[in-house]
């Protein structure tokens, strides 16, 4: 008995359609039903931020929503918007202050990072810590994310740190 379930969805502008099992998570409809590798499965918990995804705008957990949830949504991997050039700016500042190594959790921080930015281009250290404590980073010690955040928030905001 075939238990799939049609669902229509546009991911970084393309409209999709597909035949999903109820149970796919969207990290992983997106990662093997369309390729889109940049979303990584950490935890599947939730807490680790490596699955991190927009759905309408918003941030969330691509391993806690399902394919189906997005059924008519509009969704944005990494490779969505790093091919706009919208984080142009964080990538380059994340290289600059060597604040990626494994890139593991890179695309979930810089999605993060992006929504923090666009909330408030002169946050503060505070503010980018608690902001990025959904995001798991094994290999850095977060001081050079909070620095390459507060760099490309300096030019977004028009000054210098």
């Amino acid at each position: 008995m075939d238990t799939s379930l049609e669902i229509s969805l546009t991911v970084n502008g393309v409209p999709v359609r597909r035949r999903v099992e109820p149970r796919l998570s969207l990290v992983d409809f997106l990662r093997y039903e369309l390729e889109l590798t940049g979303s990584h499965v950490g935890c599947e918990h939730g807490v680790c931020g490596a699955c991190t995804v927009r759905v309408d705008g918003e941030l969330v957990r691509g391993c806690l929503m399902l394919a189906v949830q997005a059924d008519g949504c509009r969704v944005e991997t990494i490779e969505g918007v790093a091919g706009t050039g919208e984080i142009f700016d964080l990538q380059q500042a994340f290289a600059e202050e060597n604040a990626l190594q494994c890139g593991a959790c890179t695309p979930g921080l810089l999605l993060t990072a992006q929504e923090i930015l666009r909330r408030n281009p002169r946050v503060d250290e505070a503010e980018i810590r608690r902001g990025l404590s959904g995001n798991y980073c094994r290999c850095t010690g977060y001081h050079a994310i909070v620095q390459a955040i507060r760099k490309a928030g300096a030019g977004r905001a028009g000054g210098t740190r």
